[in-house]
């Protein structure tokens, strides 16, 4: 059975988290306060020791073969709650007791997360972040600002490999320059083509993707960038208190992605140098990956779901630096009363232009 991990608070016996808004580990009931480094002795301590190995046999019907598929089953050891969840599930809070756990057993599947960058904004910032988001917006419903409620909202640690990797690539680009030119009887347009090589090497560190398939890629995509500057050692004390996710895309299956990520950024890099002419267009494209390593982390994300009209919308905000992204409905009505009083007004300008060339 897998083993659970609870950080008891020294003083009073109640669970201790991590606190985003100070970095430490607090508990919640005394509000004494204790440093991650004290925090990883005391796992250290604990993983030496020896865990009970608690069974329970319950009666009724057994889990048929097809619904086992994909559950683990954990016991709470404050309250002696069952806890069943997912095999991607790493930690979370008790349903019964609300105490924060950690599944010691599920935190890593086959590879320990080498880093972690800690949230540092709260669930309180997350819906701030979310009225924000609803502000300014001229063609959202009404309604779904008025009516709408967050129905789920969630901490989790996403699993992202960090890719890094140095990129030799040549790249062949069509361009044209144009001249134009007239004279008495004739205007005249000149083409030139030109094949334009770029050669180079460029060095690619913690290129991220996303190693969660329950997680939206562009989604996640969309709200980096993460500082690496506040990445941790990983510990298995910064997920007291959160969900976190353990990755079930694979390291492998993740390099089609980085190598697309880093085809496009040398691409940009390389296009950013071919200047001068009227069009450029990629005809070649050659990148080599070589000293290629993938390192696995967990990042702090805030996932949103709302419904509204019978669809699900979701909105996810960057834990760390509080870069809030989500898609938001359409009122169709105000979107054509907006479009009409521009083309209104375009026709109302192009109209007085007129008028004011007739009577010059």
């Amino acid at each position: 059975m897998s083993e659970i991990i609870e950080y008891k608070c020294p003083c009073c016996g109640g669970a201790i988290e991590f606190d985003s808004g100070i970095q430490k580990m607090k508990c919640p009931y005394c509000d004494t306060e204790f440093e991650m480094e004290a925090v990883k002795k005391l796992d250290e301590a604990l993983k030496a020791e020896k865990q009970e190995d608690i069974k329970w046999e319950t009666g009724g019907k057994e889990w048929t073969e097809e619904e086992a598929e994909g559950l683990r089953v954990y016991v709470c050891d404050s309250c002696g709650g069952e806890i069943i969840g997912d095999e991607t599930a790493a930690a979370c809070k008790c349903p019964y007791c609300d105490n924060p756990v950690v599944f010691s057993g599920q935190v890593g599947g086959d590879v320990k997360p080498d880093y972690v960058i800690p949230f540092k904004f709260d669930k309180k910032a997350a819906k701030a972040a979310f009225s924000k988001h609803l502000t300014g917006k001229r063609l959202l419903p009404k309604v779904f600002k008025d009516q709408n409620h967050i129905d789920e909202i969630k901490s989790v640690y996403v699993p992202y490999w960090l890719f890094d990797g140095d990129a030799d690539a040549q790249i062949r680009y069509r361009a044209t320059k144009v001249r134009v030119w007239s004279d008495s009887n004739y205007n005249y347009t000149q083409t030139s083509y030109y094949a334009v090589q770029r050669f180079g090497n460029l060095s690619f560190e913690k290129i991220p993707v996303d190693g969660s398939s329950k997680m939206d890629d562009a989604l996640m995509e969309s709200i980096e960038p993460f500082d690496y500057s506040g990445a941790k050692d990983f510990q298995t004390a910064y997920l007291a208190g959160y969900l976190a996710d353990r990755y079930d895309v694979t390291a492998e299956e993740s390099v089609s992605r980085a190598n697309e990520r880093i085809r496009q950024s040398t691409e940009e890099q390389f296009r950013s140098t071919v200047v001068g002419y009227n069009t450029v267009i990629p005809e070649n494209t050659s990148v080599q990956i070589e000293n290629g390593k993938a390192r696995y982390a967990l990042f702090p994300v805030w996932i949103l779901n709302t419904t509204w009209n019978g669809e699900k919308y979701t909105f996810a905000m960057n834990g760390q630096t509080g870069k809030f992204v989500g898609n938001l409905p359409m009122d169709k009505k105000a979107f054509w009363r907006w479009f009409l009083g521009i083309m209104l007004g375009c026709g109302a300008a192009i109209y007085a232009l007129m008028w004011l060339f007739t009577i010059m």
